[in-house]
């Protein structure tokens, strides 16, 4: 995609990337890079900012002094081709027929659900906002939610109350995502009340799949979901690291590589 034709939300995750990586940018940079005018990315900065994703400087921006996670609005645009092979590849590893699914939220299950929309037999059981949106409306589908507190950073109803629900609930697989996945430290995330909550419908599941793009394998975040031991397939796509994915497969995962 050229970057003239990048939507905002692509462009200021892309802008929250750079940061990320680079300490700060340049306004005048970012707007001959995306082809677009200095006001609008003054607008795209001032929005993040506003959302304390970074401070905003005199003809530009740097990163704030903590460790953040990305909206979901935003996480879209990151590794798209990516996520939507790794989404038809889980599709394709699910079970036909009737079927009762557990989905996380995250943007690879958010696709996974949509491709999943058009099935008949099928139950979701959810604590995802965006999911359980794409869902409510098709008649051929029973959909489950857990209630709970809303997270604003990943759409997830996660606490106690989310939990009690998953407890009497019981799931043929479970199809999770996570912010990172390693042979050392499991499937983790970076809110430690979210991650108490997938955890909970992993338990609840005879069969786990993690959905994960290159970027996060290897990667070990502040809050634990689950050892790696407790996942039966990762699906992630070639970006990954292969040292990782070695490790992985050895622990017992089976691994399912897209791309390329």
């Amino acid at each position: 995609m050229a970057q003239s034709t990048l939507r905002r939300a692509d462009r200021v995750s892309a802008i929250l990337e750079r940061v990320a990586s680079s300490g700060s940018v340049d306004a005048g940079h970012l707007a001959e890079e995306f082809a677009v005018s200095p006001a609008t990315i003054r607008r795209d900065l001032q929005v993040l900012e506003d959302q304390r994703l970074l401070s905003r400087t005199h003809g530009g921006a740097v990163a704030i002094d903590v460790v953040y996670e990305l909206p979901v609005r935003y996480r879209g645009g990151q590794h798209r081709e990516e996520k939507a092979l790794i989404a038809r590849k889980a599709a394709e590893l699910l079970p036909k027929g009737p079927l009762t699914l557990g989905l996380t939220g995250g943007t690879t299950t958010h696709l996974l659900a949509r491709i999943l929309a058009e099935r008949v037999d099928l139950t979701v059981v959810t604590n995802a906002l965006n999911i359980a949106a794409e869902l409510a409306l098709r008649p051929r589908l029973k959909l489950i939610m857990t209630g709970g507190v809303s997270r604003t950073q990943s759409y997830e109803l996660v606490g106690p109350i989310a939990d009690q629900a998953l407890q009497g609930l019981n799931m043929a697989v479970a199809v999770v995502g996570v912010d990172g996945i390693s042979a050392r430290g499991g499937l983790t995330t970076h809110d430690e009340i979210e991650a108490n909550t997938n955890a909970t419908m992993i338990r609840r599941a005879d069969r786990v799949i993690v959905v994960a793009d290159g970027s996060k394998v290897g990667k070990v975040c502040l809050a634990g979901i689950s050892p790696i031991t407790g996942v039966s397939t990762l699906v992630t796509d070639n970006s990954a690291d292969a040292t990782g994915i070695e490790a992985i497969r050895r622990a017992g995962t089976e691994v399912v590589v897209v791309g390329g």
